[in-house]
């Protein structure tokens, strides 16, 4: 069985700092806007903006910590990203298999 793929979600994770993020916040347990921000190349308001769009496809979560707040990776939504991929993954290597199948058949007709 396949999972509808949540393009909310996938748009947010086609992002090149987004993705970078999770690492981030991965790696680490956790962050803030400023943490975060001290690592990459983007500004602190940046990263701001980018965690909200994780936040509200459910990525991550978000709980105040002193006047910011501190961020960590929802890890089942995490494995739902992982499972639609893996779906998405596994639909493509049937189309090529079916593709490769025409193309063969094309080809001993000739």
């Amino acid at each position: 069985m396949t999972s509808a793929v949540d393009d909310d979600l996938w748009s947010a994770i086609g992002d090149p700092s987004r993705r970078r993020m999770l690492d981030l916040l991965l790696a680490e347990g956790g962050g803030t806007a400023t943490t975060l921000s001290q690592q990459m190349t983007v500004t602190r308001q940046a990263v701001a903006k980018h965690l909200t769009v994780l936040d509200r496809v459910g990525l991550v979560r978000g709980a105040p910590a002193g006047r910011e707040r501190r961020y960590h990776v929802d890890d089942a939504q995490l494995a739902r990203a992982v499972a639609q991929l893996s779906a998405v993954g596994a639909a493509w290597d049937a189309r090529l298999r079916r593709i490769k199948r025409i193309a063969e058949a094309i080809q001993e007709n000739e």
